[in-house]
């Protein structure tokens, strides 16, 4: 494929000045159509070693508004972000709504330079390559527009201008060892690029492949196209159509499974059973917090439920014995103006734990399924999809080596009932009522369908769904415990 590209390609120098300029005009007048617009756009530059992406990146913001863009050289991650899923790092540099992010290299440095120096696996390159897709198919159905180039070297060219930049007093410092591993390997290094272009070149996010070996050319390439992506990108925008909301669905489709129903809700624990096995279960997760911590392994205990289900007095004890220093609780409420300029997933990789500790979500993305579909924040396409988004984000997890259990609160709507009134009777507890509970409460057969759906579509070998009963809070709260241990047993035994 690289090939056959024709390196010979070049511009003349006024013919260059001509068309530099009438572009970088352009790109100023688009930029600031996509703030208007809230159209957040990502740059993506890749290519060989002195391919002339610097000069590139400085050239095509020379134009532009310096408050609606921000640049992010990829390097190494840190100590700090190899505690994380390897994507977490991107989700932190990923433009707002309006704003557009140059990423110059990118998350494909795993599948090509850390390739080349065997630092990842030919299997993990082809998990990183499929996860990629899915991270960049997710930002593009939020309405992102991607921009991706590849610039092409011949391998005589890559040699004269790292000999040339090793011979320069000001640029010799950029020019990195593993630039030179680049030259040296060169077949094996397009080799990689290749494939990469192969696998992640998608109809949401295509790659450009642009022959580099004339400087003038190059640019004028990369510029041309960004134009053309975001032209295209406003006019599908201007274009759209009125995003659908159909009523909440009321009842489960014939041959829908029923997971609620089947749950034995009386289940219970006495007041001394439940002190004598609550003791019991917390010391053994308190010894394997510390295995946790030994082994670097992440946990994630997320809990959804019916208002008023227990979520929070599970929560308590299982973290009473805890040390505080390596866990933490987010409780997640409506997302702010600020999480709302992003993809919905991004607030939830921000909080995710680093590796050694748990975290604890009160509430988590599943509100895209549940809160949000039944009450109209997200349109139809957007909440059927998030199954599969959500499906994609749980493996990316998982594969990296959390721990991940997801406990669903279930009571039925007597005991709700019941515990809404002792609440609003008690001075204590009447700020744990509100009228929001008792609106959500007369939409419970549109949630009963939600959630028994949700629990089907995204109930995963590595991440099922375990529905506890809760209308004994006893038995609750010692059998969600004990689904933790269970969860962090089997990861630590996958590892022996």
């Amino acid at each position: 494929m690289l090939d056959t590209l024709d390196l010979t390609l070049s511009l003349d120098k006024e013919s260059y000045k001509t068309q530099i300029e009438a572009l970088m005009q352009k790109l100023r007048s688009l930029q600031q159509a996509c703030w208007e617009k809230k159209l957040p756009t990502i740059v993506v530059l890749e290519g060989w070693a002195a391919a002339g992406k610097g000069s590139l990146v400085k050239k095509m913001i020379g134009y532009m508004d310096p408050r609606g863009f921000q640049v992010h050289p990829i390097w190494p991650p840190s100590e700090t972000e190899r505690r994380y899923p390897f994507l977490w790092r991107y989700w932190q540099k990923l433009p707002a709504r309006g704003s557009i992010g140059i990423f110059y290299h990118s998350w494909y440095t795993h599948v090509l330079e850390d390739r080349l120096l065997e630092q990842v696996s030919e299997t993990r390159a082809s998990s990183i390559m499929r996860q990629i897709n899915a991270f960049e198919r997710q930002l593009a159905d939020d309405g992102a527009a991607l921009a991706k180039f590849w610039i092409h070297l011949s391998k005589k060219e890559l040699k004269r201008r790292l000999k040339k930049a090793a011979k320069d007093e000001l640029a010799a410092w950029r020019v990195r060892p593993e630039d030179w591993q680049q030259a040296k390997h060169y077949d094996q290094y397009k080799a990689f690029a290749e494939e990469m272009v192969i696998h992640t070149s998608t109809g949401h996010a295509p790659w450009t492949l642009v022959e580099g070996d004339c400087r003038r050319w190059a640019r004028v390439k990369v510029l041309t196209t960004m134009a053309a992506t975001l032209t295209h990108a406003l006019a599908r925008l201007q274009a759209c159509v009125v995003p659908l909301r159909l009523p909440p669905q009321e009842r489960l489709e014939p041959g829908e499974p029923d997971y609620l129903s089947q749950v034995d809700l009386s289940q219970s624990l006495s007041k001394e059973e439940y002190k004598k096995q609550l003791r019991k279960e917390q010391a053994q997760l308190l010894k394997l917090q510390l295995s946790i911590h030994q082994h670097q392994i992440p946990v994630i205990v997320l809990f959804e439920g019916w208002d008023a289900a227990g979520k929070g007095g599970a929560i308590k004890r299982l973290t009473d014995v805890l040390d505080p220093r390596s866990y933490i609780v987010n409780a997640f409420a409506a997302p702010t103006d600020e999480e709302k300029a992003y993809h919905y997933l991004w607030r939830f990789w921000r909080r995710l734990p680093p590796a050694g500790s748990i975290g604890i979500f009160d509430r988590s993305w599943y509100g895209r399924v549940l809160i949000e579909r039944i009450e109209g924040f997200a349109t139809d396409a957007e909440w059927r999809r998030a199954y599969q988004e959500i499906n994609e984000f749980e493996e990316q997890l998982t594969s990296a080596g959390c721990v991940l259990v997801k406990i669903w609160l279930h009571i039925s709507p007597e005991e709700q009932l019941k515990r809404f009134t002792e609440r609003q009777n008690n001075p204590f507890k009447q700020h744990k009522l509100t009228s929001e509970d008792w609106r959500n409460r007369e939409k419970w057969p549109f949630y009963h369908v939600a959630v028994n759906q949700m629990i089907q579509r995204t109930s995963t070998p590595t991440a099922p769904w375990t529905i506890v009963p809760g209308n004994n809070k006893y038995y609750a709260r010692v059998k969600t415990i004990q689904t933790v241990i269970q969860a962090i047993q089997n990861q630590l035994k996958s590892r022996t």
